[in-house]
């Protein structure tokens, strides 16, 4: 990894371990601390660092500002393990089962407020209502994203293009508006603007696919949580979709089977579905598709007016998370 993304992420650690969030009631507060502590990639305010430093070389100014995507990304995430009912976080136990749901829920609508408060703080007074604006449409879109992977469970079937959409709304928007809204505190160029966003939203697509397809396909070491989850849950993911467009004869009555099945071995029904998986060529299919996202942010970046040297720290830092577990 550059050593300057080395030291924007340091920065950005620093600048998380010194905010208090707040003091009374203790249990109020206690949690946010704690979440924000478990650490994590800091992909999103650092994402609004590497839009900002293409311009501006002074990034003091920008760290504290760029704190509220981070602010609002673990408030989701807080929610998101309460609808879940998910017992860990990064390794640790989740808000709700350290403390309980009332105390979660409470906890992240305080975060959501405090990510407002971090905008209106720290950014310019002149450019306050257009990144309110984006930042509101954001974060609709993103419980839009959340709503619509709930409805996909009740359903039957989901298709390829719906589901692209789902993450486009639940993951990439976030990613989208992290590298606009450091571009918008940097410069007044809006092409530029409009280029950091979709280049935020297609390598976030990229990368959550590519995160469906470590699930299945990463090794067990490198990957930190249990290889295989998605398919012992039957989470609708961009494999089952095309693995149940695909699947015709034995492999889709077999594949109906398993995701039927109430009663079953977890390392059977991985080992089955992934075979099946193998045999439709699922794994290219999603690298192809995955892909297809990484070069359209690739050539987004490629298309900004900035120098070539500062593009080459986000291009490689693309490529550091792209090749990092495959």
């Amino acid at each position: 990894m550059n050593q300057s993304i080395k030291e924007y992420i340091v920065s950005i650690n620093s600048a998380i371990e010194k905010e208090n969030f707040g003091d009374k009631p203790q249990e109020l507060y206690e949690p946010i601390r704690y979440i924000m502590s478990l650490g994590g990639k800091r992909m999103r305010p650092l994402l609004s660092l590497l839009s900002y430093q293409l311009y501006k070389d002074d990034l003091t100014e920008v760290i504290p500002a760029s704190l509220a995507v981070e602010i609002f990304h673990n408030f989701t995430l807080m929610h998101d393990d309460i609808m879940d009912n998910a017992p860990l976080r990064r390794g640790k136990q989740t808000v709700h089962e350290k403390w309980n749901n009332p105390v979660a829920i409470l906890s992240g609508d305080v975060m959501l407020v405090k990510a407002y408060q971090q905008i209106i703080q720290y950014a310019p007074t002149a450019k306050l209502t257009e990144i309110l604006q984006k930042f509101n449409q954001c974060a609709i879109e993103v419980c839009e994203g959340q709503q619509i992977d709930m409805n996909f469970e009740e359903q039957e079937t989901v298709h390829e293009d719906d589901y692209i959409e789902m993450i486009r709304l639940k993951t990439a928007v976030l990613l989208g508006f992290s590298l606009e809204y450091g571009g918008i505190l940097a410069m007044d160029n809006e092409a530029d603007q409009a280029l950091l966003y979709q280049m935020g939203v297609n390598a976030g697509i990229g990368f959550q696919l590519m995160d469906d397809l470590l699930d299945v396909y990463a090794d067990q070491d490198k990957f930190g949580k249990q290889v295989g989850g998605d398919i012992i849950a039957n989470k609708k993911t961009y494999l089952l979709i095309k693995a149940k467009e695909l699947a015709t004869g034995k492999n889709s009555l077999e594949l109906n089977q398993w995701l039927k099945a109430q009663d079953f071995n977890k390392e059977e029904k991985v080992t089955a579905v992934k075979s099946i998986y193998d045999q439709l060529n699922i794994k290219k299919l999603t690298e192809i598709k995955m892909n297809e996202y990484f070069e359209k942010a690739f050539k987004n970046l490629e298309d900004i007016d900035a120098p070539a040297e500062k593009k080459a720290i986000i291009k490689d830092f693309f490529n550091y998370l792209i090749n990092r577990e495959q």
